[in-house]
C-alpha cells in the first residue's frame, strides 16, 4: 500500500541547507527507521499513513467514560504497535470522575492486559493521580501519544509538562464525544529527558492492509499458544484442535479479547472479498 506521507515525525533525515537567511532545507534521504507505527488511512482506505517512526514505546490514554470507551479500541490500538514489538502502556484518564462500578472495570481492564504483559496506569490530569507514574514511564524515551477524540491527551501532557501548555477543549454536549485539538503530530521535548509524539485524536481503526494471519499473529497470547493447535495457520475459530479456543473455554484467554479478535477478523474478510469482486 502507498502512504500518504513518506516522512513522519521521528524520523531521522540528510538534510540539504538551501543558502539564505531563512535556514530552509530539502530532506535528501531518509535514515532507515528502527520502527514505526501506521495505520490505515481515514480518508484514503487504499493508502497508510505513518504516525511516527523510531519510537521506544507508545502511550494510549483512553477513558471508561467522557467519551465511554469503545469497545475493541484498546486491541485495535495494540493490533498497530505489536507488529513492531513496540512496549505500550495503556493510560485510563479522569479516574476523578468514576464511580464503583468504573473502578471496578478499571480493575477488571488492568488485570486483563497486565496479565499478558502490557503496562496499565490509572490517572486524572484534574487531581493529579497517576502523573508522577506517568512521568517516569516517559523520562529518556521516546513516546507516542494517542488516543481517542476527547479523552484528556493535551490535558495529560500538560500535567506531566506544564509549560508546553497544549490547547485543550470539552467534549461537546451535543454529541458527548471529543473534539480535535491536536491536528497534526508534533514531537515536544520533556524537561526530564526524552521526547513525546503529540498525535491527532482516533476515531476509527481499520485493518484493510491486514490478513488474517497477520491478526493471529499479533495477538500476543494467542500466537504463544497456537503452537499447540493442530494446524500452523490455526485461525482460532473454526478448526479442530485450536489450543487458543480451548483456553478460551478454560478462562485462561479472555472472552473479550477473544471477541474482539473475531470482530476484526470478520472486518478483514469482508473487505477483502468487496476487494477482490470489485
Amino acid at each position: 500500500m502507498k502512504l500518504t506521507n513518506p516522512v513522519a515525525v521521528g524520523d531521522e533525515v540528510m538534510v540539504s541547507m538551501e543558502p539564505g537567511e531563512e535556514k530552509t532545507g530539502l530532506i535528501k534521504k531518509i535514515v532507515p527507521r528502527r520502527n514505526s507505527v501506521v495505520r490505515q488511512s481515514p480518508r484514503q482506505k487504499h493508502h497508510l499513513h505513518l504516525l511516527a517512526a523510531n519510537v521506544d514505546q507508545a502511550v494510549l490514554i483512553a477513558t471508561i467514560i467522557q467519551p465511554d470507551l469503545k469497545p475493541g479500541f484498546i486491541d485495535r490500538f495494540l493490533l498497530m504497535t505489536e507488529p513492531h514489538n513496540i512496549p505500550t502502556v495503556i493510560v485510563l484518564n479522569k479516574a476523578d470522575l468514576y464511580n464503583q462500578d468504573q473502578l471496578e472495570l478499571f480493575d477488571a481492564l488492568e488485570y486483563l492486559y497486565s496479565d499478558i504483559g502490557y503496562q496499565v496506569l490509572l490517572a486524572s490530569a484534574h487531581t493529579g493521580i497517576g502523573i508522577d507514574r506517568l512521568k517516569k514511564m516517559l523520562q529518556g524515551k521516546t513516546s507516542m501519544i494517542s488516543g481517542q477524540s476527547g479523552v484528556g491527551k493535551s490535558s495529560l501532557i500538560n500535567a506531566v509538562q506544564p509549560l508546553l501548555g497544549l490547547r485543550t477543549t470539552e467534549l461537546s454536549d451535543y454529541s458527548g464525544k471529543g473534539q480535535h485539538t491536536t491536528t497534526s503530530a508534533e514531537m515536544l521535548p520533556l524537561d526530564d529527558g526524552g521526547y513525546i509524539i503529540d498525535t491527532p485524536g482516533i476515531k476509527t481503526l481499520s485493518f484493510n492492509y491486514l490478513e488474517p494471519q497477520d491478526v493471529a499473529h499479533n495477538f500476543r497470547e494467542f500466537f504463544q499458544r497456537s503452537t499447540s493447535c493442530r494446524f500452523h495457520n490455526c485461525t482460532h475459530r473454526n478448526e479442530p484442535g485450536c489450543a487458543v479456543k480451548e483456553a478460551v473455554e478454560n478462562g485462561k484467554i479472555s472472552e473479550l479479547r477473544y471477541q474482539n479478535y473475531l470482530a476484526i477478523m470478520d472486518e478483514i474478510e469482508q473487505q477483502n472479498y468487496w476487494e477482490r469482486h470489485k
